[in-house]
């Protein structure tokens, strides 16, 4: 990550930020295209004018908050108990061999709900961070951190999407495309109208308009007085025109993408997970995580309706443990069985991160959130975390 102190450390920081700069860029001037160039300049009817403001400034402000949420929302790091202390590393990096290693990180995850593994089914360590990476956690080489349930870096971000944010990802991207339709279908009609006009020259522009309104001046109306005659002049035809052309452009782009995670939301994948399957001591399993697509969806959405178009944190879960299909533990293997609801995490409190999981090797008591807890074992003799 190089040396916080230097220039070409605060260099690297600020040129990250280019992509968010540009899309807001974008967001503020659409909104000044819109609504002094399109509503105030052009729309004649306050009815139709009205209309038009209320339902863009709803998704212009829904749009903007989820995209805020994405980018500022800190994601928690992987509680303590997950990291390897100077004892255990310093045994670990004095193993004889790859087999000496596995079993100083056996001994050391025994205790932890880790249920992943790597391809060769040992126990997966981030050298790093120095820690056993949780279930669904992956290092990120331009956060230089390991993340909860990380999903992918998202340079228009400039942040991580897992965890703690995906919820506001996925809302960003619905919003992003519901204003980009929504512009583009109000728009339409008015860029038809410019872009023919523009298309003409002034003889042929003369016949179709002027003969209507003038005809004993048949050859005077020329288009830049037909604009300047309550219609818009150069460079608000240009903000129009190319309104609608960015419009269409991202929302076609944005549909594919929203699409995509619609789809590894109802399957419970992240994008990391699409593209090589997470490993369980039975092997691969792409659908390892899956618990139905209603379940899959609430594990993101939450459990409460009324908040699920909001970008409120309502996920369920720690992000540290996750159920599993049946075939892979034999305990509980969804959120409700596991005691644990709607999660309300505070991101000041890392405490309730530390104590999220707490297990009772054998007798099975865990702490799913700060008071949840559970009755059924969630690991069995052999030492394997089931949850």
């Amino acid at each position: 990550m190089g040396n916080p102190n230097g220039s070409c450390w605060w260099c690297l920081k600020a040129i990250k930020w280019i992509p968010v700069i540009f899309i807001l860029t974008i967001v503020f001037w659409s909104y000044y295209a819109y609504v002094v160039q399109l509503c105030y300049y052009t729309i004649d009817s306050y009815v139709q004018k009205a209309f038009y403001l209320f339902f863009f400034h709803i998704l212009f402000l829904l749009f903007l908050w989820s995209y805020w949420q994405t980018v500022f929302t800190e994601l928690v790091g992987v509680p303590d108990k997950f990291k390897i202390p100077a004892t255990e590393m310093e045994n670990l990096l004095h193993a004889e061999s790859d087999e000496a290693q596995r079993q100083v990180l056996e001994r050391f995850a025994q205790d932890l709900p880790v249920t992943n593994r790597t391809i060769k089914g040992a126990i997966r360590f981030c050298e790093k961070c120095v820690l056993i990476k949780p279930d669904r956690a992956h290092h990120c080489s331009v956060c230089g951190t390991c993340v909860l349930k990380m999903d992918h870096h998202c340079p228009w971000v400039n942040n991580c999407v897992g965890f703690h944010n995906y919820k506001f990802f996925m809302l960003f991207l619905a919003y992003a495309l519901l204003y980009c339709v929504y512009i583009a279908a109000t728009s339409l009609q008015y860029f038809i109208r410019f872009w023919k006009v523009n298309t003409m020259d002034d003889y042929e522009f003369a016949d179709k308009y002027q003969c209507q309104q003038q005809p004993e001046k048949a050859t005077i109306l020329t288009k830049e007085r037909f604009f300047r005659q309550g219609e818009l002049e150069g460079m608000g035809r240009f903000h129009l025109l190319f309104l609608f052309f960015v419009a269409l452009m991202f929302a076609v782009s944005l549909t594919s993408l929203f699409l995509y995670h619609c789809y590894l939301i109802l399957h419970n994948r992240s994008t990391l997970e699409a593209f090589r399957p997470p490993m369980f001591r039975t092997g691969k399993d792409k659908d390892g995580f899956s618990l139905g697509k209603y379940n899959n969806f609430q594990e993101v959405f939450g459990d409460d309706s009324r908040l699920w178009f909001l970008p409120i944190f309502t996920s369920l879960g720690n992000g540290v443990i996750f159920p599993v299909r049946s075939q892979h533990q034999g305990g509980p293997n969804t959120y409700d069985s596991m005691g644990s609801t709607q999660n309300r995490y505070n991101f000041d409190q890392m405490s309730l991160v530390e104590e999220a999981t707490i297990l009772a090797l054998g007798t099975g008591t865990a702490v799913v959130g700060p008071t949840a807890e559970v009755s059924e074992p969630l690991v069995n003799n052999s030492v394997e975390a089931h949850v």
